[in-house]
């Protein structure tokens, strides 16, 4: 079987309909071998069953091609992805013969890791969808190969695939539809007919002395459910280029003011715990919100136990408002490549990797939710309490967009604001707080949008204070002494804002951060330009 090198103009917005039989690039030593073939011209071309041309059957060649990529994957899900790239080397009718260095960084942390340096940044990278905009406005995404775009729209739940396209441009891979919380709960506690109401399933932890366990204090993601379940909204208002120019919210409104009483509730119980790790079962919760990626620990926790549901309603002079949350997804990118061969085999394995087997092998070890289309209606998928519970709160779910980076900052200290508040007029005042910050941000000098702080769980500090850095030239900036203690972590930041910061990638940090590896007083040394950070021991 003669092997045809892909031409796969990923640029184009047209399929590529000329082949041309050659050797690999002569700067690509390690890409040894001829390249794929392409399905693109033959009569019946289009894949069936969710197939992806690399798993369909036929021939397989004698000559590889081999990829040596890097790829950027959540830690959970590490082990997982190296065997289903091991399946694929075996599957695939290519004769492509992949080699993957896989290292654990989050989702929500990848589009920054990426657009710090798009040239030393992963191949492939899982990411979330509220950071698709910054990826495509940097270009960081490679274009969909035409002959695969169908096969995505044909398998996939409609509104992913839309959160991987800009206008009519395919981006990126569904990999998941399963991006919010919910609520897991200990059915020897908590009884079934108090599950709609936030007083009564405070009452019923109070009365056990068990832990209501909601993330307020340290995250707008989750406290954010008040203010929608209350009807307000926070609308970032974008440009033509993608860049956020101003927002529309009316957090502080009679809406938000609704929203903040009924969070009081549940911030000044005695047994509220600002947490949404699922081991805090194991430490005395009733009451959990978390979500999909949590149940197997809740259910190794728990066993017959486990209780799953969308989250109750608060009651504000006597009408109840249905708690809200943030919904969304998670995605698989392909980075630009000049060599367009490369590129293509990296989107056949994408396809792979994104396929209904692929899905349903990490909804059975990862308890992912799938986006395919068939692997969502698998039985098993259906009778998932996780996911029965999710799909229930989407109902009050709003999808998450692209939102300034410094907000989730602003946001995330309203619950502890309320938590100190002695009057209604000290809950307003927390609102207006808010709002001043939220608008400041649009009013911020050059120089502070260029200044450099060190933020993390630091010297007393919670991921919630900034400690400045100057800059001493040539894209050096240094922080003043700070008394650091070994396995504390931190990041350097641009704006007191998280679109553009840097960490350690390879520190061995699920998130990213720097690690400190020994008490000390030390200064942190930023190179921009290297997008390195030391500590100088003082």
């Amino acid at each position: 079987m003669k092997i045809k090198r892909i031409l796969a103009l990923l640029l184009a917005v047209v399929m590529l309909l000329a082949l041309a039989a050659c050797k690999p690039a002569e700067d690509k030593p390690a890409e040894s071998g001829k390249t794929p073939e392409t399905k693109a011209t033959e009569a019946n071309g289009e894949t069936k069953g969710g197939e992806t041309p690399a798993t369909q059957g036929g021939e397989t060649p004698a000559d590889t091609y081999e990829l040596n990529i890097k790829m950027w994957v959540p830690d959970a899900a590490v082990d997982l992805t190296k065997r289903q790239i091991e399946a694929f080397n075996a599957s695939n009718s290519y004769g492509i013969k992949v080699t993957a260095t896989i290292d654990a960084l989050s989702e929500a942390d990848s589009a920054t890791q990426v657009l710090n340096d798009i040239s030393t940044a992963a191949d492939m990278y899982f990411f979330a969808q509220d950071q698709f905009a910054r990826l495509v406005r940097g270009g960081a995404l490679a274009q969909v190969p035409p002959d695969m775009v169908a096969t995505i729209a044909a398998d996939n739940n409609a509104s992913v695939v839309a959160a991987g396209k800009s206008g009519d441009t395919q981006y990126a891979y569904p990999l998941t539809n399963d991006n919010g919380y919910f609520m897991y709960y200990d059915k020897s506690v908590i009884p079934e007919e108090d599950l709609d109401s936030l007083e009564k399933l405070i009452a019923d932890c109070e009365a056990a002395g068990k832990h209501f366990a909601f993330e307020q204090d340290t995250s707008a993601w989750y406290n954010a459910s008040f203010f929608f379940g209350a009807g307000c909204h926070s609308d970032w208002v974008l440009n033509d280029d993608g860049s956020i120019v101003g927002v529309d919210d009316d957090f502080d409104s009679d809406k938000g003011l609704i929203a903040v009483k009924g969070m009081e509730k549940l911030v000044k119980s005695k047994m509220f715990l600002s947490s949404s790790d699922v081991a805090e079962f194991a430490n005395g919760a009733a009451i959990v919100v978390s979500g999909t990626w949590a149940y197997n620990d809740v259910k190794s926790i728990l066993g017959d136990n486990l209780g799953a549901t969308d989250l109750p309603s608060f009651e504000v002079d006597g009408t109840e408002y249905h708690l809200g949350s943030f919904s969304g997804c998670k995605l698989l990118g392909v980075k630009p490549d000049s060599d367009t061969d490369r590129v293509y085999a990296m989107n056949l394995l994408a396809q792979y990797l994104t396929s209904e087997t692929a899905q349903l092998e990490r909804f059975n070890e990862l308890g992912w939710g799938p986006a395919n289309n068939a692997a969502a209606q698998n039985e098993k998928v259906l009778e998932n309490p996780a996911l029965v519970a999710l799909n229930a709160q989407n109902q009050y779910a709003v999808p998450q967009g692209q939102i300034d980076g410094a907000w989730w900052d602003i946001a995330k200290v309203i619950s502890a604001e309320v938590k100190e508040a002695k009057s209604e007029d000290d809950l307003k005042a927390a609102l207006s707080n808010y709002s001043s910050k939220i608008y400041a941000i649009f009013e911020k000098t050059d120089a502070e949008k260029n200044a450099w702080s060190v933020i993390g769980g630091i010297c007393g500090s919670s991921w919630d204070k900034d400690f400045p850095m100057t800059d001493k030239g040539n894209g050096i900036f240094e922080s003043e002494a700070l008394e650091l203690h070994a396995g504390e972590t931190f990041k350097c930041r641009q704006g007191g804002s998280w679109d553009v910061n840097i960490g350690d990638p390879n520190s061995g940090d699920p998130d990213g951060n720097c690690v400190v590896e020994a008490d000390g007083t030390y200064i942190v040394r930023l190179d921009v330009n290297a997008e390195t950070i030391e500590l100088i021991a003082q």
